[in-house]
């Protein structure tokens, strides 16, 4: 039985003339830009080209939060580790206290909008926990602090006579002296980083609660924090500020408090605001309507 072919040849014919491949490409194009929605979330095509707009997006979410996370932890850190080398007898906590206070004020209304503000390792666990930071991001911004603190404690240890640099143990915690203050400082570390964290995820993060003026709220509690338990556990409450000076300054007795006290004080303060004081958003239990 014969078969008529004209409509297979008028097909084969259209196919390759250059409106018919313009079309196709056309539309490979743009499953391919709906691919790239799906998986990164580059949103519509408005940029020049699908591989620039999503070059850009992982920038955005992840290298430039990471370095501003360095940056600002080694700003931080330098102003802090500078203000204990530099302290005079006669100041006291008080030129430690404003300076870190201040300088985290600073740095979080500079950068927070960038990467969150966090410049602590024990902050950016909590902000997981509260649903303030993706999980995925945890390690990398962990490095960025530590990589960050190890940077402002080297700078300081630059600028700083060598005398005074090694009478004050680069700024290492060294507070604690013998076994008998272990535990004091422990629940000291807890406790005033725990009135940290608050500030952070209430402040900055929980919807109800935030505000404006939550980069003064925090700067001010490490003030706070830092006159009242400094002659206790030195008021570390930030391990990435704990590590830079121990490397720079080989000092590395009772270390593990500094990373214990705040760990823990964020375990408890994701928990608080998961289970009984965050919004309807964040709380687990009890969510009304």
């Amino acid at each position: 039985m014969g078969v008529d072919t004209s409509h297979e040849r008028w097909y084969t014919l259209q196919s390759r003339s250059e409106p018919f491949q313009a079309f196709k490409n056309s539309l490979r194009n743009k499953a391919a830009v709906s691919m790239c929605d799906l998986e990164f979330g580059c949103g519509k095509d408005e940029g020049p080209s699908m591989g620039t707009r999503c070059r850009g997006f992982w920038y955005e979410r992840l290298v430039q939060p990471c370095l501003v996370e360095m940056l600002g932890s080694a700003l931080f850190i330098f102003i802090g580790c500078l203000s204990v080398i530099e302290n005079g007898p006669e100041t006291g906590l008080l030129q430690p206290a404003l300076a870190h206070g201040l300088a985290l004020g600073l740095v979080i209304a500079t950068l927070g909008n960038v990467s969150g503000g966090h410049f602590n390792p024990a902050v950016s666990l909590a902000a997981v926990l509260v649903g303030g930071l993706h999980l995925t991001l945890l390690l990398p911004y962990w490095i960025s602090q530590l990589c960050g603190g190890l940077v402002g404690a080297a700078l300081a240890k630059a600028v700083s006579p060598e005398e005074r640099f090694w009478n004050t143990s680069g700024a290492a915690f060294v507070t604690v002296q013998e076994p008998g203050q272990v535990a004091g400082a422990v629940v000291a570390e807890l406790v005033l980083t725990t009135l940290l964290v608050l500030a952070v995820c209430m402040g900055a993060i929980n919807e109800k609660t935030r505000g404006p003026l939550a980069p003064f709220s925090i700067g001010l509690s490490v003030t706070v924090d830092i006159l009242a338990g400094g002659a206790v556990s030195g008021a570390c409450m930030n391990p990435a500020r704990a590590f830079g000076p121990a490397v720079m300054a080989g000092h590395w007795t009772f270390h593990w408090i500094y990373w214990l006290g705040p760990l823990l004080a964020s375990l408890l303060v994701g928990a608080l605001v998961r289970f009984f004081i965050g919004d309807g958003k964040t709380r687990l239990i009890l969510k009304g309507r």
